[in-house]
């Protein structure tokens, strides 16, 4: 497995279950992404992503998106997209 940093959680959204994430990479729903922290260490695949409250598939460099997440994860948490190593 191959991991690629491609945000930083931003703020999360306890009652709603949502990690606010500014994109350094791109991402869609289906992928697997990887977030670590000081305590965090959660991976899971990408369910929904939403842009200023709409649910897009494919998220691009720059954005700030919410991103629906199974566990708590905390602001400056690095968030790695996941790949099958291609070796």
């Amino acid at each position: 497995m191959k991991e690629e940093r491609i945000g930083v959680v931003s703020h999360y959204f306890g009652h709603l279950g949502v990690a606010a994430v500014v994109l350094e990479g791109e991402l869609a729903v289906g992928e697997t992404i990887h977030v670590r922290g000081h305590s965090t260490d959660l991976t899971q695949k990408v369910e929904s992503i939403q842009l200023e409250h709409e649910s897009i598939s494919r998220a691009r460099k720059g954005q700030d998106v919410g991103i629906k997440v199974k566990d708590h994860v905390r602001e400056h948490d690095v968030v790695y997209k996941v790949t099958e190593d291609e070796s």
